[in-house]
């Protein structure tokens, strides 16, 4: 029921936030409109990202400052990028830092294959075991690298692979993945912390954190 619940919201989520794209797409002093109409509604609406790659800088800044970071991740390679490099190395010392990857094993449920199935009809160099290689392979990393950090966690979670999420006490970062695209080339939503958006990104977050399991390093 919660893997169904959350593919729903999220489906209507990235429908709403496609839209608005629309609506927006090259106008710029709109954005000061949106944040004018998101104080008044309380969704928490900061701005859009056409990609998610381009929020990045962005990311890392709301990092340097974060009391506690929540990461929800479809392949998790922004983990291993520069923007996370100072949680790893140390210079960043957050009270916790709570990862959500897919769960990579090769199983007769799983989300994971179910989303390497959409890439492989757009992307054809995409082989059937690519993308549970690259979440296994993320999941080494970030297992090597936090080793000796424990205020870490690392989880693993079977549920429709349809978002991302990269969350602080200050904000959340939302990227809808579209089935006919990489997660890099889909739209991102930008949400400020006590907003309808920002509480609805935690709740999901939250709700799937309880029902993950310890991640798994290679064996």
């Amino acid at each position: 029921m919660t893997a169904f619940m959350f593919g729903i919201l999220s489906s209507l989520a990235a429908s709403a936030i496609l839209l608005l794209l629309g609506l927006l797409r090259g106008s710029r002093p709109l954005w000061w409109l949106v944040a004018a109409c998101s104080w008044c509604t309380g969704t928490g609406l900061g701005r859009v990202y056409r990609h998610q790659s381009s929020a990045e800088q962005d990311i890392a800044r709301d990092l340097g400052r974060a009391r506690w970071v929540k990461v929800m991740a479809g392949r998790g390679n922004v983990l291993t990028r520069e923007a996370f490099s100072p949680l790893w190395s140390g210079a960043l010392s957050p009270e916790s830092v709570q990862v959500l990857l897919p769960d990579p094993r090769d199983r007769s449920d799983s989300w994971l294959e179910r989303r390497s199935d959409d890439i492989r009809l757009f992307d054809p160099g995409f082989t059937p075991d690519l993308l549970r290689n690259q979440v296994q392979t993320n999941m080494d990393y970030l297992t090597h690298v936090t080793r000796t950090q424990r205020n870490v966690q690392l989880r693993s979670f079977n549920l429709p692979n349809t978002c991302r999420v990269i969350a602080t006490d200050r904000a959340v970062y939302l990227t809808f993945y579209k089935s006919s695209a990489h997660g890099r080339n889909s739209p991102c939503v930008y949400a400020r912390a006590s907003g309808f958006l920002y509480s609805i990104a935690l709740q999901q977050f939250d709700t799937i954190w309880r029902n993950s399991s310890p991640a798994l390093p290679s064996p």
